[in-house]
């Protein structure tokens, strides 16, 4: 699995409308609308470096309102969830 975090500055006025396309989309598990130097943050997480590059580079920067975006790959995950359920009785 690979996941990708991608800033988004979007358009003024275009936030809600940008991100529920993006929230739309096939890979893209969460879109987040945050305070700070970019509008949105989406979360992608898909099989294998080519879904990635698919997304970011082919559809995402075609959403309406879009402007710039940033992607940051994940390499490894430190959850509290995670350890808390590898921790459990069960597990």
């Amino acid at each position: 699995m690979v996941t990708a975090i991608v800033l988004i500055e979007c358009e003024k006025g275009t936030v809600n409308q940008t991100a529920q396309s993006l929230a739309e989309m096939d890979g893209i598990s969460e879109v987040y609308s945050v305070a700070g130097r970019v509008d949105l943050v989406a979360i992608i997480r898909v099989q294998n470096n080519e879904d990635l590059a698919q997304i970011v580079t082919e559809k995402m920067l075609h959403v309406p309102g879009t402007t710039r975006t940033e992607t940051l790959i994940a390499f490894q995950v430190y959850s509290r969830h995670d350890l808390e359920r590898m921790f459990s009785i069960g597990m």
